[in-house]
């Protein structure tokens, strides 16, 4: 570490980072990546409850996602920041806000990293054929971690060699989802599926006759599928165009994610059908995931192990590219003072967040074996309380984007609608669904475990939430610039390469 420089010091050079380095594609296969979507449609599309209706929900998820993404995209252009959530909301709204977003971003992160770690681990060691392992508490969390430690070396090492291997493993998973919908597809209409197989109607994609329970709870569970494409934001210091090429890689990747989702849905659940048993939608033997079970009636043995081994690459995909942006919101947090001045230590020759990345990649392991050793049932419950952090942050975000340009709204109809109107319904949206959850994940009935009467996966989205109060307080009493809006406010030049000072309210 002595030999490593901190962040801040270059003036306008930006935080260190290997500027220039990324493409609109290498930005997008990080978004893409962090959504982990063979894994994510695995281990959702039999929990969404909503029978035929889940192409419909996938695409009424969308529209929030798509808001959203248009609110980081105007945010992006203005401000070109590696904090994104934290420096936005900041700018917009002050220190506390703005810290409290950024501490919303890290929970999210650390509750992913420890679930798809242990998928990661678990798929890699039924492919080898040590089932006897993966099923080991010890030996699963032994193979969980190492997973957490060989990404987080990935991610020290430079966003160069990250980038090379999520094209790699995000071409491996994309390819595999697309080969298993149009073949399931074509069996279906060639008569080849079987007898459980139903096939695709039009209503499949219209969201009615729906209750409005089930449609949120569905909704929620749609969020964590898309969850993860602002990944190629937090990298746009180092994207060859900063300003534009991070704002377009997040909508690209939120475009590839509705049609991919709805497609590989349409197909599986047309050739599993929504019968109670063998590989019906409704057998709960199923629910867990409904990809590989379809690996040995599609294509026997072979297309089982590859299945098998895309669930593996997309939870490793998602743990390395979930470690980057958190590491890099951390860094941006230290170098405008509101975290200790060791996250903003960069590498002087891999030039990544040195510190931040390895205490990202430790911070998840040690969630990871928390929950382990307290229940299986925790640790599940805990990836299913992600859609508040992730609909907490989202949503400050969206609205951090209203106030921010709130002097040029009038300037055309497009400021209007792009960085006010659009945005703030994305916000709204997020706030609904943010408060309906947290009333409904208190129910005992909700979820796997009943933590003092609570339902467990209230007790843990709306717990992680709530610990960033004191750990931000703790901050407050040392690093008492920032929170008196000295370092970080929105007439601040922020720490961004080559781009010149951040308009004040979008001017």
């Amino acid at each position: 570490m002595a030999s490593e420089v901190a962040a801040g010091t270059r003036g306008g050079e930006g935080k260190g980072l290997a500027t220039g380095t990324l493409g609109l594609w290498g930005n997008t296969v990080i978004g893409l990546a962090s959504t982990a979507p063979a894994y994510s449609m695995a281990a959702t599309l039999g929990y969404l409850g909503v029978q035929e209706k889940a192409p419909a929900m996938f695409i009424v998820a969308f529209i929030p996602m798509v808001l959203t993404a248009i609110a980081y995209q105007q945010l992006n252009r203005a401000v070109p920041d590696c904090g994104t959530t934290f420096t936005w909301a900041t700018k917009a709204f002050g220190p506390v806000v703005g810290w409290l977003g950024g501490w919303g971003v890290a929970v999210s992160a650390i509750i992913v990293l420890a679930n798809v770690a242990e998928i990661a681990g678990i798929y890699t060691l039924r492919v080898v054929g040590l089932d006897g392992v993966a099923d080991s508490l010890i030996g699963r969390m032994t193979f969980g971690v190492l997973f957490i430690a060989i990404m987080t070396y990935v991610s020290y090492r430079g966003i160069l060699l990250s980038e090379r291997m999520q094209n790699v493993l995000v071409g491996w998973q994309f390819t595999f989802l697309a080969v298993l919908a149009v073949w399931a597809l074509v069996l279906v209409y060639n008569g080849g599926a079987g007898p459980q197989a139903v096939t695709p109607e039009v209503g499949w994609f219209l969201p009615t006759g729906l209750e409005f329970g089930d449609a949120v709870a569905a909704i929620v569970l749609c969020i964590f599928l898309y969850w993860g494409w602002d990944a190629c934001l937090a990298v746009n210091e180092e994207s060859k165009d900063p300003d534009r090429i991070p704002g377009r890689a997040a909508t690209l990747a939120t475009i590839i994610l509705v049609v991919t989702y709805t497609l590989v849905a349409t197909a599986i659940q047309a050739y599993s059908g929504f019968g109670d048993t063998g590989i019906g939608l409704n057998n709960p033997d199923n629910a867990d995931d409904v990809i590989t079970v379809l690996g040995d009636p599609l294509g026997g043995s072979v297309l089982a192990a590859l299945l098998m081994i895309t669930i593996a690459v997309s939870a490793a995909a998602s743990t390395q590219s979930t470690i980057l942006p958190t590491a890099r919101g951390t860094l941006a947090m230290a170098v405008y003072k509101a975290l200790p001045a060791q996250f903003g230590r960069v590498h002087p020759r891999f030039q990544t967040p040195s510190f931040s990345t390895l205490v990202m990649g430790a911070t998840a392991v040690g969630f990871y074996v928390l929950l382990s050793l307290i229940s299986t049932n925790a640790l599940a419950d805990s990836i299913a309380s992600l859609g508040l952090a992730v609909a907490f942050y989202y949503g400050i975000t969206s609205f951090a984007c209203v106030w921010f340009f709130r002097r040029t709204l009038r300037q055309s109809a497009a400021a209007l609608w792009l960085r006010g109107i659009l945005p703030f319904l994305g916000g709204v949206f997020m706030l609904v669904i943010f408060a309906y959850s947290v009333v409904d994940m208190a129910n005992p009935d909700y979820g796997e475990t009943v933590i003092g009467g609570v339902g467990g996966v209230f007790v843990l989205g709306v717990g992680m939430l709530a610990l960033g109060v004191p750990l931000m307080l703790l901050c407050a009493i040392r690093l008492r610039a920032f929170f008196r809006g000295e370092t970080l406010n929105e007439r601040t030049e922020v720490l961004v390469p080559d781009t010149g000072a951040p308009p004040v309210g979008g001017l």
